[in-house]
């Protein structure tokens, strides 16, 4: 399946606990002022790659704890982030992703994507509430949410 991306990081340790693939989606609506990724805006920008490509990248690497689906917006390509999620949940790694959306208003159709979510960070960043000491998210009101234990 394709998907469009800004760019991978094959060994991250800033986008979630662990040494962590993270996947950088291309496309986001909410356009937040003072974000740090804005490259990722563009619905057209990035690059188109296959899933496979991306899936077979993450286990090949033995010191991964996990994948994380960011962005840009990952629920714009909800498909796409589905079968990631799921190839790395088979792989025995686990899942954060990061959305502007609120648990809450997470539409339906990413029903299935979320029981394959381990940890996810929502809210949009808001650049006021802006804190530096904060752990893996970058404004005051996004939540780090463990899918997990709340399950």
């Amino acid at each position: 399946m394709e998907i469009r991306i800004a760019g991978v990081e094959p060994e991250s340790v800033v986008d979630g606990e662990g040494i962590r693939f993270a996947i950088f989606f291309q496309g986001c609506l909410r356009r937040c002022r003072g974000c740090h990724n804005p490259a990722t805006h563009a619905l057209d920008g990035g690059k188109l790659v296959d899933t496979s490509e991306l899936i077979d990248a993450f286990r090949k690497n033995p010191l991964l704890t996990g994948i994380t689906l960011t962005g840009g917006e990952p629920l714009l390509q909800i498909p796409a982030a589905l079968e990631l999620a799921k190839a790395a949940k088979s792989s025995g790694l686990d899942v954060w992703c990061y959305t502007g959306c609120t648990l809450e208003k997470i539409p339906p159709a990413a029903s299935e994507l979320l029981k394959n979510i381990d940890v996810l960070v929502d809210g949009e960043y808001v650049e006021e509430l802006r804190d530096l000491e904060l752990a893996f998210r970058g404004s005051k009101n996004q939540r780090v949410i463990h899918l997990h234990k709340a399950r």
